[in-house]
């Protein structure tokens, strides 16, 4: 999920997703998953990162559905509105450090539209975790990561249904969070380090090996990206 998203007032797509029809190419990324060894204490700890809007939530919720209910991990329940991205101590302390020592993580959810950080959630310890959201493979949290994907879409198209998916009201939080978002990746760009990229399909989710796992391969630009903010 990304931060614009949880600063709306209304619909929350993790709490309304429909039943998700058969994909094997998510099958095959499960069992992936399962063969894979611990990152962190005993858990595979997946992050999920791309450009906000462009399906994180969604296929976290997807694969979570698929592993028969991971624990899934939103980073707009960690960021605020101050620290849109100044949020890894907090991470590692309240997540990280519990996962990695096998015991269960408690964490204070950031309430948007209050502006204030909520009562403690906790996150069972499982064999994998899911951890969404912009910046979910920085530099910080890679090392802790069994496997990073980057939902694989330009990021004007992902702001752009963005912005459509929460409408007029957001427009403001949207202008600041496209600069945030453009320093963030310049600075610590995620794609270059994705083991695989994901594609929303007609028919399920396209697959693919990352720049991570592509020898030879090159950092590669989000397709619209210009060279001042690689991702």
């Amino acid at each position: 999920m990304a931060y614009p998203e949880a600063a709306r007032t209304v619909f929350n797509p993790r709490m309304h997703l429909s039943p998700a029809p058969e994909d094997p190419a998510l099958d095959r990324l499960v069992a992936r998953l399962r063969r894979l060894p611990p990152s962190c204490g005993p858990v595979r700890l997946v992050g999920v990162d791309g450009h906000a809007g462009s399906g994180k939530s969604t296929f976290a919720g997807r694969l979570a559905d698929a592993l028969g209910g991971a624990p899934v991990l939103h980073l707009d329940d960690i960021a605020t509105h101050e620290e849109l991205f100044a949020w890894t101590d907090r991470l590692l302390e309240q997540v990280i450090e519990p996962l990695r020592d096998g015991r269960s993580a408690r964490y204070a959810p950031y309430d948007w539209r209050e502006r204030r950080f909520g009562p403690a959630r906790g996150l069972p310890s499982a064999p994998v975790v899911v951890v969404e959201g912009v910046g979910a493979g920085r530099r910080a949290l890679r090392p802790h990561l069994a496997l990073l994907v980057w939902m694989d879409m330009a990021r004007e198209d992902a702001w752009a249904r963005g912005q459509a998916r929460d409408g007029a009201e957001q427009s403001a939080f949207w202008g600041g969070w496209v600069r945030a978002e453009r320093r963030h990746f310049a600075e610590d760009p995620s794609r270059p380090f994705a083991d695989l990229l994901i594609r929303p399909g007609n028919r399920g989710y396209e697959v693919l090996a990352g720049p991570a796992t592509t020898p030879g391969s090159a950092p590669h630009l989000t397709q619209g990206d210009d060279p001042s903010a690689m991702c």
